[in-house]
């Protein structure tokens, strides 16, 4: 029998040793404070000391950006879907109230391309510069069998510190506090199989303009990346001691990621006219068909992240967004519930084209 070799089985060693040599200078650009942001190890090393922190509970998250990467592939656009990949996790960090410290990919592919590798990682390496997250690892899988060529899938962690009494959500929720909200940059990465169905429906190519958009094509707008609200959120959480909680709207919407940082007990009441609809999700509602309730809990409708706030310091902290770039939407208020946290919709979105 002739020799098996690894190569022949469709897995390039030196393809991932090429890789590695495109994105090193990418992730030498994330180095912080606690990180040298140099790989090539077995793991990656982050000192909380030099940090700045000496008594903090660390915060994980993980995430991926689902089937949005479709489109990434099928575009061939690749140099934003690593923007999503970071935000989806150091959103989730920040809502803690936690400083995202360190980030680690995992990129899976069934032949790997290096320069599409590389493009991938300059997103991700974009991102954790912007939040100031150091890029310490990461892995690439070559699996043929399981990936067609062409195809990949991304996957992260990122972990983050927050002082012991810093922590978010605040116990001291309460009926009266102020909700608003951060405007999103579109779709996100989260609810793209629907995305994805009304445009095979549709009959629209990726090249062809934007519906909603004309000016670009589709593909170029629904790839536009997930805010990163790190900065904006430290801020405010830091500078007016007014945030008494955090929530990423991401899968869920707004229907099942609000109660999750609310006590038992408490509701917050949502004047949905007031939501931003963005075209994007004018667009999706009407061609899909889709009904309010399910957009609510299907899309982020133009509403990324919502803070709830001290009444007293609200007009401080939505200041401090808008210094911070942040579009901020007066959105309602805590109010008393029963029993289990709940979002009471009051008003109608305004879904008209």
């Amino acid at each position: 029998m002739k020799e098996a070799r690894y190569a022949a089985a469709g897995v390039d060693i030196d393809a991932g040793n090429r890789m590695v040599e495109l994105i090193k200078p990418l992730v030498r650009g994330t180095a912080r404070a606690g990180a040298d942001a140099e790989i090539g190890g077995f793991g990656g090393l982050f000192d909380l000391k030099a940090a700045g922190f000496s008594d903090a509970i660390l915060v994980a998250a993980t995430d991926g950006v689902g089937t949005k990467v479709k489109i990434a592939v099928e575009t061939s656009r690749h140099d934003t879907i690593g923007i999503d990949l970071v935000a989806m996790s150091v959103n989730d960090l920040v809502v803690q109230g936690a400083e995202p410290l360190f980030f680690l990919d995992y990129f899976a592919c069934g032949k790997l391309d290096s320069a599409v590798g590389a493009a991938v990682v300059a997103g991700i390496a974009a991102a954790c510069r912007e939040t100031r997250c150091a890029l310490i690892g990461g892995e690439t899988a070559e699996m043929p069998g399981i990936y067609r060529d062409g195809d990949y899938d991304l996957a992260g962690f990122a972990v983050g510190a927050v002082k012991r009494d810093e922590v978010l959500p605040r116990r001291d929720i309460a009926p009266g506090d102020v909700v608003i909200g951060l405007a999103s940059a579109g779709v996100h990465a989260n609810g793209f199989s629907l995305v994805r169905s009304i445009v095979a429906a549709a009959g629209l190519p990726w090249d062809a303009p934007a519906p909603f958009e004309p000016a670009r094509s589709l593909g170029e707008a629904l790839l536009t990346p997930t805010r990163l609200y790190v900065r904006s959120c430290l801020a405010a959480i830091r500078g007016t001691k007014a945030v008494k909680a955090l929530a990423h709207i991401t899968g869920g919407g707004f229907t099942d990621n609000i109660p999750r940082v609310l006590p038992r007990g408490l509701a917050v009441a949502l004047h949905l006219e007031r939501v931003p609809i963005l075209p994007v999700f004018k667009w999706l509602a009407a061609s899909g068909k889709i009904s309010e309730a399910e957009m609510l809990r299907t899309f982020n409708c133009g509403i990324g992240m919502v803070a709830v706030l001290d009444a007293r310091s609200a007009a401080a902290a939505s200041e401090l967004f808008t210094a911070n770039g942040e579009t901020v939407v007066p959105l309602g208020e805590v109010i008393a519930g029963d029993g289990e946290a709940r979002v009471d919709y009051r008003g109608r979105l305004d879904l008209s084209r």
